[in-house]
This record gives C-alpha cells, sequence and structure tokens, in this order.
C-alpha cells in the first residue's frame, strides 16, 4: 500500500542546481525540502482536532524553516550564532515532530496510508517524490536530521582565523571533539533509517524510492559520517605526541575501510543533477586520500621497525659496508 507520484525534473521547484560549492570539510549532498501538507483533509474525521493541529503546526514549523534555510545550507559559511542556531532549531523541529508522526503507524493503523506526503530531492533526477505512506514521511526526516548534523559538522570544521588576525585559521580542538559527536549522532540516524524504517517497505516501494534515500545512499553516508569521524581522530593523533604510529595506522585503516565501503554503495547508483555527481566525487577523493594517508603509516612503521633492528647491531658490530 501506499502510493508514489514523481515530478519531472523540468517542472521546476526547489530545487537548487549546484555550482561551486567553496571550502567544504564535510560535503552535503544538498537538502531535501518538504512540502507543505493538509492534515485536516486527510484525518480530519479520523483523529481528534487537538491531535491533527498539532501534527500541522509541527510539519508547517519545518516547511518555513527548510525553506528558510534550504537555500544558505549547501553554501560555504563560517559558523555564526545565527546560521549554528538556525540548523539547532530545525534539527529540534524534527525531533519534536518524529514521534508524533510515528503515532500514525501505531500497531499496524490503517492512517499511515491517508497522507500524501512530498518532498523536494536533491540527487535523484526527478523534482518531487510524493507518497501515501508515513514511513516515506519517517525516513525523510531521519535523513534531513543527518544532513543538519553533517551541516552543522561542517560549519565547526571550517578553519577560522584567530581574533588578533595574526596566526593562520585553525580548526579548534573542542570544535573537532564536538564534530567526532555529531558525526556519531548522524550515522545512527542514518543507521536506524536503514535497519528499522526501509523494512517498512515493500520490495517495489523500495524501487520506488528517490536515489537520496535508496538503500545505498543511506548507507553510504552513514558510512561517510563514521569515516569522517575517524578522520578528525586522526587528525587530532597527529598532531598528539602521545599517539604512536600503530595508533595513527590503525585509525588510517579505518578510514580506508569505511570510505571504500561507501564508495562500493554509491557505485551502482545513478547519481544525477550535480549533487550526487559531486557526492560520488568527494567520496572516491576521500577514498584516495586514505589511502595515501595508511600507505604513509605502513612505510614509516617498517623504517621504524628496520632502525629498532639495525641500531643495536651497528653499535655492536659496526655500519653496513
Amino acid at each position: 500500500m501506499g502510493c508514489f507520484a514523481s515530478t519531472p525534473k523540468d517542472s521546476g521547484g526547489n530545487r537548487r542546481k549546484p555550482t561551486s560549492i567553496g571550502e567544504v570539510s564535510v560535503y552535503v549532498p544538498g537538502l531535501r525540502i518538504p512540502r507543505a501538507v493538509d492534515f485536516l483533509q486527510s484525518l480530519g474525521d479520523q483523529l481528534p482536532k487537538t491531535l491533527v493541529e498539532r501534527l500541522t503546526a509541527l510539519r508547517t514549523r519545518i516547511v518555513v524553516m527548510a525553506n528558510q534555510e534550504g537555500p544558505t545550507i549547501t553554501r560555504t559559511r563560517r559558523k555564526t550564532q545565527h546560521g549554528g542556531s538556525t540548523l539547532l532549531d530545525l534539527h529540534q523541529a524534527l525531533l519534536d515532530y518524529l514521534p508524533v508522526v510515528l503515532g500514525l503507524t501505531k500497531d499496524g493503523s490503517h492512517l499511515q496510508f491517508k497522507v500524501q506526503f512530498n518532498w523536494v530531492n536533491q540527487e535523484d533526477e526527478e523534482e518531487e517524490t510524493e507518497m501515501s505512506n508515513v514511513w516515506y514521511e519517517v525516513l525523510s526526516v531521519l535523513h534531513l536530521m543527518a544532513m543538519l548534523q553533517m551541516s552543522q559538522a561542517n560549519l565547526l570544521l571550517l578553519p577560522r582565523g584567530s581574533s588578533d588576525g595574526h596566526n593562520h585559521p585553525k580548526v579548534s580542538e573542542e570544535n573537532r571533539r564536538t564534530s567526532i559527536d555529531i558525526f556519531l549522532k548522524a550515522a545512527g540516524y542514518l543507521d536506524c533509517a536503514v535497519k528499522h524504517v526501509l523494512p517498512q517497505f515493500s520490495a517495489e516501494q523500495r524501487r520506488s524510492l528517490p536515489v537520496d534515500l535508496a538503500e545505498g545512499t543511506l548507507r553510504a553516508l552513514c558510512l561517510q559520517a563514521l569515516g569522517q569521524g575517524v578522520d578528525i581522530q586522526l587528525g587530532m593523533a597527529i598532531d598528539s605526541s602521545k599517539a604512536t604510529l600503530a595508533v595513527k595506522r590503525r585509525l588510517s585503516c579505518e578510514m580506508v575501510k569505511y570510505w571504500q565501503q561507501a564508495q562500493d554503495n554509491l557505485m551502482n547508483l545513478p547519481l544525477a543533477n550535480g549533487w550526487g555527481e559531486k557526492h560520488g566525487l568527494f567520496v572516491k577523493w576521500k577514498y584516495v586520500e586514505a589511502k595515501v594517508l595508511l600507505h604513509s603509516f605502513s612505510l614509516a612503521l617498517i623504517l621504524l621497525s628496520y632502525l629498532n633492528l639495525s641500531v643495536p647491531f651497528v653499535l655492536r658490530y659496526g655500519p653496513f659496508l
């Protein structure tokens, strides 16, 4: 049950065509924007008026905020009090809405098929996808929550100069530590979407989902979040005099694993419209970067092992001839 409807990409809408995305530390493939929904018409005679009004108020707030923030979220911006709080406010609005809309799925309720939910895509060829299934709404909300978290991490990880203007731009250790927690939270949302929400769709319905919400895309984004979290840990280890080469190599091994799996998940998806293409290139670049780091630390460990063996030999028997 639940019907899909897609709007062709030439219909005109809220999808933004990426040109130069500027400096980024975390690539976010655009934000899917929700369209307005008339809960009163669909559920007015099925639910108490107060509950319908609450659903309407919560989702209207999300629609307004997402349409305001969406056009600027993918631009490179320094973290500001206004920009940061806007992300947090939208994320909180989604958190408030999610348990209420999940109530429509309770005990297999027939209400989950009563409302048509419509979202603007970013990586799919189709401009919009509409479906009369509340699980489509839940999946879209979790995806948006994850993208907001990754956008927040991007703002934290963009280098900033000191107030006196004498030092080179850098990322504070506090921001790096905070971003690791944010990446884990984003990965958790996406993991929940894959393990607990996608199974609610039939095989036919899954094939009709936009590529933005395809299992491969969700898994790739989850792995990207985990990979970028390890990337930050590795950067902190490199800056620390206490971290051993073995620790750095282990972290680089984890990075290679995450980015390779992310690339594998995206490989056969029809990513389109600029956002998807840039997303694929970003993951490929991070995978290559991770492999270079792993190779460097592996060579360093081999060299260190050689020195540990050769130095005692030289001290005892003299240099090699």
